[in-house]
C-alpha cells in the first residue's frame, strides 16, 4: 500500500459518488475519522491501519491510486475487483 493524501480520498469517494457515511461503512471506521483525513491534501495523520482500511475499501470499489504524495498523487477509477 502507497501512502494515500486527503486529497485522493476526496477524489476518489467523489468519483464513486459515496457519501462519507457509506465510505466510513465500507472501510470500517468512524464518519469522522473519514471526515478527518479528507481535510489535508496531503497525507494525513492517522495510523496504517486505519489507512490501510480506507484504502482497501476504495480498492476494492475500483479506485487504483497513482503517483506519490509529493508527485502528482491522483486517482484511476476502474472497473472493481469481485
Amino acid at each position: 500500500m502507497s501512502m494515500l493524501t486527503g486529497q485522493q480520498i476526496r477524489s476518489a469517494r467523489a468519483a464513486l459518488r459515496l457519501s462519507v457515511q457509506d465510505l466510513a461503512s465500507l472501510a470500517g471506521v468512524g464518519e469522522k475519522t473519514i471526515r478527518r483525513l479528507e481535510e489535508v491534501d496531503g497525507i494525513p495523520e492517522a495510523t496504517v491501519r486505519t489507512l490501510a482500511k480506507v484504502y482497501k475499501a476504495l480498492g476494492s470499489a475500483g479506485i487504483q491510486f497513482i503517483g506519490a504524495p509529493d508527485d502528482d498523487p491522483g486517482i484511476r477509477v476502474t472497473t472493481p475487483k469481485a
